[in-house]
C-alpha cells in the first residue's frame, strides 16, 4: 500500500512536470505563431503598398499601368520583401510586446519605414527603372500605415478587452488626487495592469484650468472641495494620493478631508521615485501617521556631522536598540575610522551587524561586542582596547511601567551603568560623551524618568570633574575589587560586586567615600593598580572629555511605540487601547531624532543638556482615531476605543523643560540648550554612592532615596489619579514649555 502511494506521488510529479513543460512550450509556440502571422502580414502589406501606389497613379485601372512599370515592380518585389523582413527583424518588430506598445515601438516602425523606403527608391531606380514619383510617395505612406495599424490595433483590442473585464470584476472604484505626471503614471497602470482590479473613476486637482477635462480618459472633476461629493457620486472606496511634491500643510489638509470619506487611502512615497521611473501602484504605500503630524521633515547639516564623525573611533552602547541601531546606521554612512556596537542583547546586536555588513561590506570597520554597562571590568576593557573618540550612550531600561515594578534595576542599569561608562570614557581620554536622555527626566513621575535625570546629573558631575582634573573626587563605583579573607586575596563574584570598594555586608559608614587607606582597613584591595591619590586624567591637547546629554520625547517606530500596537489592534478588529483620553506626547521619527542628536553632539562644549524641539504635542487618542480612519474604518462604529487607565509612573503630559530652566539657542533652531537646575556635585556623588549600594541590595527604600536626590521627582504610585492639569505657557514659541504637569494631592 505504501509502495502504491509512493508510485502515485511520483507519477503525479512527473505529470505536473510534463504539464509545466507543455505550458512553457505552448507559450513559446504561441509567441512564434504571432511572429509568423506578422511576417505573412508584412509580406502582403509591403508589396500591396507599392502596387497600390502604381495602381493609384494610373487612375485605379490595372489596364492603364504600362507593362514596363509593372515588370519593374514585379522584378524588384522579391528582393525588397527580403530586405524589409531583415530590417524589421533587426529592429525587433517581431519580438515586441504589442499589448504594451508605445512611442518606442512607433519610433522603431518609423525608422524601419525610412530605411526600407530609401532602399526601395535607390535600388529600383538605379538597378531596374525609374518609377513615377507618386509610386514612391504613396507606396511609402501606405506601407507605414499598414505596418503600424496592425500592431497598434492589437494593442487597442487587448487593452479594451482588459478594461471591460476589469470594469466588470473591479474590486475598487478609485479616485486619484493629482492630475500631474505622477497621477498620469498611476492612471496608465490602472488601465493596463491585469493584476490591479481597480477602476479609475475620477481625478481631483486644485488647478481650475484642468477641471472638466480628461486625463487618460478619466474626468478631472474639481479640486479638494469636490472630494466628498465625488466619493458619493462615483461610489469611491479607494483614494490614491499622487501629489509627491505637495507641501506637508497641503497634504495634511487633503488627508484630513479624505479620512472623513472612510475610504482606503494610499499615497505616493516621493518625487524621486517619479524621476527614477519607479512610480507604480505597487510602490504606493498606506498613508503613514507621520503624514498627519503637519510639519516639514526635519533637516540637519549633514556636512557638519560628516566632518565631526569622519575618521573617528565611535562607540555606541545599546547599539542594538531602536535609537542605538539608527545611530549606528547614520554613523556608518559618515566614514568613521571604526564603529563599535556594544549591547547586552546578542540578537539585537547581530541584526544591526548583519544589516551594516550587507550594506557596507569591507568599507566599514565594524566591531560588535556583547556586554553590560554594569560590568565595570568589561566596560573598562573595551575602552582600554579600542579608546573610542566619541561615545553615544544609549544603553538603558526605558519601559516606564516595567521599571515601576523593578526600580532597583532602573538604578543599576541606567544610573550605575552610565556612571561606569562615563568613568571609563574619562579615564581613557574619550573626546566626547553623549548621553541619550528623555523628556521624561523633566518633572519625573516614573522611576525611569527619575533615573534618566540622575544620569544627567552624573554627566554634569563628570564634566565638572573633567574640567577640574580632580578624578579623586569620584567614588569607587568604577571597578570591581578583590578582598582579603584570612590574609588571602579572594575575588568577589561579579554579581555581588556591582558597587566596587564595598564588599557584601560592609557598612556605608565604614567604606563610604573614604580613601584607599579606609578601604584597606576592611580588607579590600583594588583590582587595578591605582588609588584615589594617584589617579590621573590623560594629558595632552584635547584630552579633556566633554560630557553632554540630549533630551527628546517619543519616537515613531521604536520598540515601545504606540503605532505598531495600534496597527495590530486594528488588523485584529479592535479594540484600540489608549491609557487616557487626554494623554498627549511629543513625536518625532527615529531618523530625525538621531540626526539631531548627532548634530547636537557637534555643538557640545561640555556640561550641556540639549533639548530637541519636537513640535506641537499630539493627543494619543486623536492619533489612534486618525489611524483607524486612514485604515478605512469608523471609530466606535467599526473599531471601538478602550481606555485602560494610566499605567504606573505614567503622566498625561510630558514637558520639554523644567519650569526652572531657561533656554539658549544654537545654530539649529530645533536644538536648544537647557539651563539645568544647580546642585552640589560633592553631595550628589556621596548620595550616588549610597544609592548604588542600596540598589544592589535591592532596598525597598530606593524610591525615597531617589526623591531625596531628584527634588522634582513626584512619583504617582501604583494608582495615578489622571487629574494632571495643563498650564499653558506664555509666549507661543514651540520650544517654550508647552505643558507643565501639576499633580493633585499632598505632594507639591
Amino acid at each position: 500500500m505504501k509502495v502504491n502511494t509512493n508510485e502515485r506521488k511520483n507519477n503525479d510529479k512527473a505529470l505536473n512536470h510534463a504539464n509545466d513543460n507543455t505550458s512553457k512550450k505552448r507559450h513559446i509556440e504561441h509567441w512564434k505563431v504571432v511572429a509568423f502571422y506578422l511576417i505573412i502580414y508584412d509580406i502582403i502589406a509591403v508589396n500591396f503598398s507599392y502596387f497600390f501606389g502604381l495602381w493609384l497613379r494610373f487612375d485605379l485601372r490595372f489596364s492603364n499601368i504600362p507593362q514596363t512599370y509593372l515588370n519593374s515592380y514585379l522584378r524588384f518585389a522579391p528582393f525588397y520583401t527580403v530586405f524589409v523582413l531583415i530590417v524589421f527583424y533587426a529592429l525587433h518588430l517581431y519580438k515586441s510586446l504589442w499589448r504594451f506598445a508605445s512611442f518606442s515601438e512607433l519610433n522603431r516602425i518609423f525608422a524601419s519605414s525610412v530605411i526600407t523606403t530609401v532602399f526601395h527608391i535607390v535600388c529600383i531606380t538605379l538597378l531596374i527603372k525609374r518609377m513615377p514619383i507618386s509610386y514612391y510617395v504613396i507606396g511609402a505612406a501606405m506601407q507605414l500605415a499598414l505596418v503600424t495599424a496592425i500592431r497598434f490595433a492589437y494593442r487597442y483590442i487587448t487593452l479594451e478587452r482588459t478594461r471591460r473585464e476589469r470594469n466588470v470584476s473591479a474590486v475598487h472604484n478609485v479616485m486619484v488626487i493629482g492630475a500631474g505626471a505622477a497621477g498620469q503614471v498611476i492612471l496608465k497602470e490602472l488601465k493596463s495592469s491585469t493584476e490591479v482590479m481597480a477602476k479609475p473613476c475620477c481625478v481631483i486637482d486644485d488647478n481650475p484650468n484642468k477641471w472638466d477635462r480628461f486625463m487618460e480618459g478619466v474626468p478631472i472633476v474639481g479640486g479638494r472641495d469636490s472630494i466628498m461629493e465625488s466619493v458619493e457620486k462615483y461610489k469611491i472606496d479607494q483614494i490614491l494620493l499622487a501629489i509627491p511634491t505637495a507641501s506637508p500643510k497641503d497634504k495634511r489638509d487633503i488627508l484630513n478631508i479624505c479620512k472623513e470619506t472612510h475610504c482606503e487611502l494610499k499615497s505616493l512615497p516621493g518625487i524621486y521615485q517619479l524621476a527614477n521611473g519607479e512610480v507604480s501602484l505597487s510602490r504606493m504605500k498606506a498613508v503613514a501617521v507621520e503624514d498627519l503630524l503637519g510639519r516639514d521633515p526635519i533637516k540637519v547639516n549633514m556636512e557638519e556631522i560628516f566632518r565631526y564623525i569622519k575618521g573617528k573611533t565611535i562607540l555606541v552602547t545599546g547599539g542594538g536598540g531602536s535609537i542605538g541601531s539608527e545611530l549606528c546606521r547614520q554613523i556608518a554612512g559618515h566614514e568613521p575610522k571604526q564603529l563599535i556596537i556594544f549591547d547586552v542583547y546578542e540578537n539585537n546586536a547581530y541584526d544591526i551587524e548583519q544589516e551594516l555588513k550587507r550594506k557596507y561590506k569591507d568599507k566599514l570597520n565594524l566591531v560588535v561586542l556583547i556586554g553590560s554597562v554594569r560590568d565595570s571590568r568589561r566596560i573598562n576593557m573595551v575602552f582600554k582596547m579600542y579608546k573610542p573618540d566619541i561615545v553615544y550612550h544609549a544603553a538603558a531600561h526605558k519601559h516606564v511601567p516595567l521599571m515601576e515594578t523593578s526600580p532597583n534595576e532602573a538604578i543599576k542599569n541606567n544610573v550605575v551603568g552610565t556612571y561606569k561608562t562615563a568613568y571609563a570614557a574619562l579615564k581613557y581620554g574619550t573626546q566626547r560623551f553623549v548621553l541619550i536622555s528623555t523628556d521624561k527626566a523633566v518633572n519625573p513621575t516614573s522611576i525611569m524618568g527619575a533615573s534618566k535625570r540622575l544620569c544627567e546629573m552624573v554627566i554634569q558631575s563628570m564634566d565638572a570633574i573633567s574640567k577640574e582634573g580632580k578624578m579623586e573626587l569620584l567614588p569607587f563605583l568604577h571597578a570591581h575589587v578583590n578582598k582579603t579573607i584570612d590574609g588571602q586575596v579572594v575575588p568577589d563574584p561579579v554579581d555581588h560586586m556591582g558597587v566596587d570598594g564595598l564588599g557584601e555586608g560592609d557598612s556605608l559608614d565604614r567604606a563610604g567615600s573614604g580613601s584607599n587607606k579606609d578601604i584597606n582597613k576592611i580588607g579590600v584591595v583594588p583590582d587595578y593598580v591605582e588609588s584615589k591619590e594617584n589617579l590621573q586624567l590623560p594629558k595632552g591637547k584635547g584630552a579633556q572629555t566633554q560630557f553632554v546629554a540630549v533630551r527628546f520625547g517619543n519616537v515613531l517606530g521604536s520598540n515601545g511605540s504606540v503605532i505598531p500596537l495600534f496597527k495590530k489592534q486594528i488588523e485584529a478588529g479592535g479594540p484600540v487601547t489608549v491609557t487616557h483620553p487626554d494623554i498627549v506626547r511629543y513625536f518625532m521619527t527615529i531618523p530625525e531624532a538621531v540626526s539631531l542628536v548627532m548634530q547636537a553632539g557637534t555643538y557640545a562644549k561640555g556640561g550641556e543638556i540639549f533639548v530637541l524641539d519636537m513640535g506641537d504635542p499630539v493627543k494619543i487618542d486623536t492619533l489612534a482615531r486618525n489611524l483607524i480612519k486612514l485604515s478605512g474604518y469608523e471609530p466606535e462604529v467599526d473599531i471601538h476605543m478602550a481606555y485602560t487607565g494610566l499605567r504606573p509612573g505614567e503622566k498625561l503630559f510630558e514637558e520639554k523643560l523644567m519650569a526652572e530652566e531657561g533656554m539658549l539657542k544654537t545654530d539649529n533652531e530645533l536644538i536648544h540648550i537647557g539651563k539645568p537646575i544647580p546642585f552640589d556635585k560633592g553631595v550628589f556623588l556621596t548620595q550616588l554612592e549610597q544609592l548604588a549600594k542600596a540598589s544592589y541590595e535591592n532596598s525597598n527604600r530606593i524610591i525615597e532615596m531617589v526623591e531625596e536626590i531628584v527634588t522634582t521627582f513626584r512619583p504617582v504610585g501604583d494608582k495615578p489619579t489622571g487629574n494632571e492639569v495643563v498650564r499653558k505657557s506664555q509666549g507661543g514659541s514651540a520650544m517654550v514649555e508647552a505643558a507643565v504637569t501639576s499633580i493633585t494631592g499632598d505632594r507639591k
